[in-house]
């Protein structure tokens, strides 16, 4: 049978996909077959860029669509061994399309986007009077809809990418984002057409539903965001089983892409990793950042620069290592209504920019690529003074640090105490350790931090270990509180811990930091040494 674009489109997006390296994610299949013909069939994912969105949309097609058969594409993955795996392959009509490729054409041709909508009904009618002869030319799109279902005995199951790229293409434009909503409303919240025609329905997108009532075209449809994605969470991307089997088949090391791509955490899940990003390294041999810049990352700039309700601090201490604590509950799900720092942060969550952890809600920067992306940001054009004099201390402390310094490092170190990053109660050996983080942040961009490492006799503060082929010198720092900057060094030496270098070869530093509180003065002792 003639399949067409976006009606009946077949099977053909998912062989493709097939064709490649494939991790089995068909059990999402058995999720929306679970849902069928109810009011649970409507179904909203948001998710950020990069994390499957289309592939998931070209499976569901392949499985669904009643004009092919599938069962070459799914007999030997994981949906075959579900006892309805043969009730349901192939025996839907399918609508499928992405948002984002409609405003494409509409810029292309320099249509405004207001067009869209309209361009997406006469797409699919043009579709369905093609495929469909006995349709009438004078029909609307929902009356072609509704015919084909009488005619055809099968429903349709709506697959739509990208369903809020109007919403946010048009943010400033309230009427045009209603007529889009008009449509959908038409489709999806209709009870004379809704229950007849849509069997099912699976839409994603970058953001949630909006909360003030504005996007009730859609209000029906049940939401799985990426901060509760529930049941479909270890099909928002790579589980780390995923990534282990991938690693050990293509022979690369898991431990660099768990620093590199480990990316969101979900109770009863564990970690989800970006699919995009593990696959490119995979296939180029390397880890590296495969982020693509998007509008909404270059305008975190902004919100950083501005400093809402003390965003760069929080930001500061984000790119240090740190988690805090989110109220996320206050977002509006858009990209203009914040009222709060709470709510931004939360918008990066959704964006991909923060992983959450529901259990005691707080967020943290999840792994390598993204605090380059950071990094980035914040070493480029037009960032903050406070920020970049932040900066150049830590670089000035790291070179001091090098060429041991002591006098100079201790000084720094008793400036950031007075700054707005140090712990208002500063009174004991983790208020110093949280100061030595932002003392030497510019050292993330260079090197791989960890604190408390097992090594030798003991636990090193704090170790950082320089990227791969960098001809700095690794460094380890002990911290004391009250005691000697000579006796942390000297405890360096006794527990062994330059043991967990036993791999390094070339320089390093050793470096011990006491704090006297009755004094308020800080101390330190600093070695280099050359093992290997």
């Amino acid at each position: 049978m003639t399949h067409g674009r976006y009606v009946n489109p077949g099977n053909a997006g998912f062989q493709r996909i097939l064709n490649s390296e494939y991790i089995d994610k068909t059990g999402l299949i058995s999720l929306i077959n679970e849902r069928l013909n109810s009011p649970e069939g409507l179904v909203c994912i948001s998710r950020p860029r990069r994390f499957g969105k289309s592939f998931a949309a070209q499976m569901l097609c392949a499985y669904y669509d009643g004009t092919c058969d599938s069962h070459a594409l799914f007999d030997n993955k994981n949906i075959s061994k579900a006892k309805d795996y043969n009730t349901h392959i192939n025996h839907y009509n399918v609508i499928c399309f992405d948002v984002t490729s409609f405003i494409s054409v509409a810029k292309r041709l320099r249509k405004p986007v207001s067009d869209v909508p309209n361009m997406i009904v006469d797409a699919l009618r043009k579709e369905l009077l093609e495929l469909y002869p006995y349709l009438s030319k004078e029909s609307t799109l929902t009356d072609c809809l509704l015919r084909c279902v009488d005619q055809e005995k099968r429903p349709f199951i709506f697959i739509i990418d990208e369903w809020d790229a109007i919403i946010r293409e048009a943010k400033e434009e309230p009427a045009i984002q209603e007529e889009y909503l008009n449509l959908l409303r038409e489709w999806f919240k209709n009870i004379s057409f809704t229950p007849k025609v849509v069997a099912a329905a699976y839409i994603t997108g970058i953001l949630p539903i909006k909360k003030d009532g504005s996007q009730s075209a859609i209000s029906d449809f049940i939401e799985y965001p990426i901060l509760y994605p529930d049941g479909f969470a270890e099909f928002t991307g790579f589980t780390e089983e995923d990534v282990q089997a991938l690693c050990d088949k293509y022979h690369r090391d898991f431990e660099s892409f768990k620093t590199w791509y480990d990316g969101y955490e979900f109770a009863g899940y564990g970690s989800i990793y970006n699919p995009y990003s593990v696959m490119r390294a995979i296939r180029d041999g390397k880890c590296r950042s495969f982020w693509q810049k998007t509008s909404a990352s270059e305008s975190l700039l902004t919100y950083i620069n501005m400093d809402f309700d003390g965003l760069r601090e929080s930001v500061t201490r984000l790119i240090a290592g740190e988690s805090l604590e989110v109220d996320v509950n206050g977002f509006e799900n858009d990209l203009e209504s914040f009222s709060s720092k709470d709510d931004i942060l939360t918008l990066l969550i959704h964006l991909g920019y923060l992983t959450y952890h529901e259990d005691n809600h707080t967020v943290r920067i999840p792994n390598e690529e993204i605090r380059q992306e950071f990094n980035k940001i914040l070493k480029g054009n037009g960032v903050s003074r406070q920020w970049m004099q932040l900066l150049r201390k830590s670089q000035q402390l790291l070179e001091d640090t090098m060429n041991a310094q002591e006098e100079a490092v201790a000084a720094a170190l008793s400036e950031i105490r007075k700054t707005e990053y140090a712990p208002t109660f500063y009174n004991n050996e983790q208020a110093l350790r949280y100061i030595i983080k932002f003392a030497y942040i510019a050292a993330i961009g260079q090197y791989l931090k960890i604190e408390e490492l097992p090594s030798g006799l003991g636990l090193a503060d704090i170790v950082y270990i320089p990227k791969r082929f960098s001809p700095l010198p690794a460094m380890i720092i002990e911290l004391k509180w009250d005691k000697s900057a000579g006796g942390a060094i000297q405890q360096i030496k006794d527990r062994c811990y330059p043991a967990v270098l036993n791999q390094w070869e070339g320089d390093l530093i050793l470096a011990g930091i006491n704090y006297n509180s009755k004094e308020k003065t800080h101390t330190c002792k600093i070695e280099r040494i050359h093992i290997g």
